[in-house]
């Protein structure tokens, strides 16, 4: 997140002289971005954060595509995916491209044995089902029902669930994660208009410095392999840290919708964005106010982007049929709109309870095999049937 936070302690003056009550020097480490010319956080270790024992033969967990190049409206019902007990052998990538993956989760049980790291991705984790917080180097995040959990590259992390009932939405984006740069002014604090701020962010905090020696897994993720490292020192034995790059969460019920006399287009509801592509959220919300106004969203054609649309809960004015965890797939190049009679009957609605997160990726996704098992393969037709 593009602000400064802190936590535990520190030197007065970066790169001096801190040592521990018995004399020994606390390890200092540099989390950069783009080198040493972007956001940054100076984190102050317990031991050396370099203390490697053992790295184990690395797992391949690339997607498998079954369709490379897709040109079909499609839907995905990813309640059906299995839940299972590992949060890493729960995630299933549904589409991906070269800039971000999606996946979905269902977790049973925390990550009690073993830590992960995503070297290659940005992780925006947005919780559907279930609670608990998650654990990193730089304090606990609490989340819920409707949080985006934003988890820079490189951040050692476990997930802790307070249940066995979880679902989650996964995008892995191969760049940084922030809020759009319309909500920005040149300093990097969120505007008067813009639909959140500073206020709505979920902070890190309770850091615990954990000051453990032995054998601790650590996964790391790199160029769609999982490499299994074993540690020396715990991963969380931070005394302190300062600086603008570290984890946050955000909840969807905290985006203010941004409404208008007719109706608006999606960019109104855009959360965050990547490289070529826009995350956005669909949350309750007024109607359009004009007189005349059709409050259901007009045909439209994806010249650009395809449009992802991942469904959480409510009735959508524009559909005939949603369910919890759909996802639909809008390829480019093909128009969609709303289903027969949706317009003519969203005329003279004052609101939409609907909830959902959107993504437009500006290059085609491939889909996985993973996916296509769950299609409900006569999507494409519902707007003639």
């Amino acid at each position: 997140m593009p602000y400064y936070h802190k936590a535990g302690k520190f030197p007065e003056k970066r790169h001096t002289q801190f040592r521990k009550p018995n004399g020994e020097l606390y390890a200092e480490e540099l989390v950069s971005t783009e080198g040493f010319s972007s956001i940054y956080s100076l984190v102050y270790h317990s031991h050396p954060p370099t203390l490697v024992k053992h790295i184990g033969e690395p797992i391949d967990v690339a997607p498998k595509a079954a369709i490379a190049n897709n040109m079909q409206n499609r839907s995905f019902i990813t309640f059906k995916t299995e839940a299972k007990d590992d949060f890493l052998e729960s995630r299933v990538v549904q589409l991906y491209n070269s800039d971000l993956y999606m996946a979905v989760a269902a977790p049973k049980e925390s990550m009690s044995t073993y830590f992960y790291k995503n070297a290659d991705a940005d992780e925006v984790i947005f919780v559907h089902e279930g609670s608990g917080y998650l654990q990193t180097l730089y304090g606990k995040i609490h989340f819920e029902y409707g949080d985006y959990l934003v988890i820079p590259r490189g951040v050692i992390y476990q997930m802790h669930f307070n249940d066995s009932k979880n679902r989650l939405m996964i995008i892995e984006s191969f760049s940084p994660i922030k809020p759009p740069k319309r909500y920005l002014n040149s300093m990097g604090q969120f505007l008067e208009h813009s639909p959140y701020c500073e206020r709505d962010i979920k902070l890190p905090t309770d850091l615990e410095t954990i000051d453990e020696m032995g054998d601790f897994k650590v996964i790391i993720k790199k160029g769609d392999q999982l490499f299994p490292y074993t540690y020396g020192s715990h991963p969380f034995d931070a005394i302190g840290w300062d600086g603008y790059h570290f984890p946050y969460g955000f909840s969807i019920h905290n985006y203010e919708p941004i409404t208008g006399r007719i109706h608006m287009p999606p960019p109104i509801h855009q959360t965050f964005e990547g490289h070529n592509f826009v995350i956005c959220s669909f949350v309750p919300r007024l109607f359009d106010y004009h007189p005349l106004s059709i409050p259901a969203p007009y045909n439209h054609s994806n010249v650009d982007s395809d449009e992802v649309l991942y469904y959480v809960d409510g009735d959508f004015m524009s559909r005939k049929h949603v369910e919890k965890g759909m996802i639909t797939l809008h390829p480019k190049g093909i128009p969609h709109g709303p289903h027969p009679g949706m317009a003519e009957k969203s005329i003279g609605a004052k609101e939409t309870l609907e909830l959902a997160v959107m993504i437009d990726p500006f290059f085609p996704l491939k889909i996985t095999e993973a996916a296509m098992a769950i299609e409900d393969p006569s999507y494409y037709r519902s707007w003639v049937e």
